[in-house]
């Protein structure tokens, strides 16, 4: 009894050493030349101060599209949204593709676009409008060129907000199941919202039960050989939240904490084709100073079988930066390679290319 004590102890010991440092699992120099294939600023020259939030789909004819919020900083009026399309291994300069500009004439925040390529239909683009996440409303403006162009912008219906942050997926019969949260009076809450029909109509799932007392927004959907669906979200509480569905995403098991940190910073993640569960993320936790809050740095990759222990695998950022590195979205696209975009310090917009083999 004594020495599963020890054992115990010492496990919880390096468990929060690696918290407190950053320094779990990471790759060598020579290893990292043969799992990182590219490294990139999408927008380095952009005419605007300030992006954020990245999102990215492989549109139907195999190129990769980005898009982002830009402008002179979040929450101003006139920040629009922007969307890069990439020929070969370079990104041709972004184009505003959508603003908040009512039919009054005054102009709101664009925040949040995501894009999703649902198969055999049009690219989608979900964005949201309004003063400030509790009083926005979700968007969506959809594409039959692979992002070149775009249709009118349509208004979700009430009560819809649509993805708030990462890609929605498809589920069984091919419906829609988008991953969403709001940030209302009764705090931050899971959602998620059901489309039978390509987008035409929505039913949303009833907010999924805080558990022991977690706060979460902004989910990623995953999926497992046994049917079932895990979402994994950014939470107040310093760790990475979870909850799972048995029936296609219709209901959600209370959140429970996965085996990482959180600073109350967005994630991605996706269920990569060879079944391992990819999460891209920053390592670490809460400051003393800022309760609930830390800094967006180090952002890594974790993999994970079964949803619930998790190793970092890959450090993509490290050194110390005081905007950090945040708002991630990953994808694996159809030659089996993996890409991650994320904010570097406010400013603009990084594309990593990954060999998921050498992880």
């Amino acid at each position: 009894m004594l020495a599963g004590r020890v054992i115990c102890h010492a496990t919880a010991l390096l468990l929060l050493i690696s918290l407190m440092t950053g320094c779990a699992t990471s790759a060598s120099p020579k290893a990292r030349s043969s799992v990182i294939l590219q490294s990139v600023l999408i927008n380095d020259n952009a005419s605007y101060p300030q992006s954020h939030a990245s999102t990215m789909a492989e549109a139907a004819d195999g190129h990769l599209v980005a898009a982002w919020f830009g402008g002179l900083h979040e929450r101003h009026p006139h920040v629009v949204i922007y969307v890069a399309h990439r020929e070969g291994t370079r990104w041709l300069e972004a184009q505003p593709v959508a603003t908040g500009e009512q039919p009054d004439g005054r102009w709101l925040p664009t925040w949040n676009p995501v894009l999703f390529q649902p198969e055999g239909g049009d690219l989608q683009l979900f964005y949201k409008v309004g003063p400030n996440p509790r009083e926005w409303w979700g968007m969506v403006k959809s594409s039959s060129d692979g992002g070149h162009t775009w249709s009118e912008a349509r208004r979700l219906p009430e009560g819809i907000l649509g993805p708030v942050k990462n890609k929605p997926v498809t589920t069984g019969m091919g419906a829609w199941l988008s991953p969403s949260s709001t940030e209302g009076p009764q705090g931050w809450r899971l959602h998620f919202e059901i489309s039978k029909d390509q987008g035409q109509t929505w039913l949303a799932t009833e907010p999924v039960a805080p558990g022991s007392g977690l706060e979460a927004i902004q989910p990623s959907v995953l999926f497992y050989p046994d049917g079932r669906l895990q979402a994994v979200a950014r939470s107040k509480q310093g760790v990475i939240a979870a909850t799972w569905s048995n029936d296609r995403g219709r209901s959600w098991s209370p959140l429970t904490a996965i085996d990482l940190p959180n600073p109350s910073s967005g994630t991605d993640a996706v269920t990569l084709r060879d079944g391992r569960q990819l999460l891209v993320y920053n390592h670490s936790a809460h400051r003393p100073d800022t309760p609930g809050k830390g800094v967006r740095y180090p952002l890594k990759l974790a993999l994970s079988v079964d949803g619930v222990h998790w190793e970092p695998v890959l450090t993509l950022e490290s050194e110390p930066l005081k905007e950090g590195y945040s708002y991630p979205a990953i994808i694996q696209s159809s030659d089996g390679k993996v890409h991650v975009t994320y904010t570097v310090g406010r400013e603009r917009i990084k594309h990593v290319v990954i060999d998921p083999s050498h992880l």
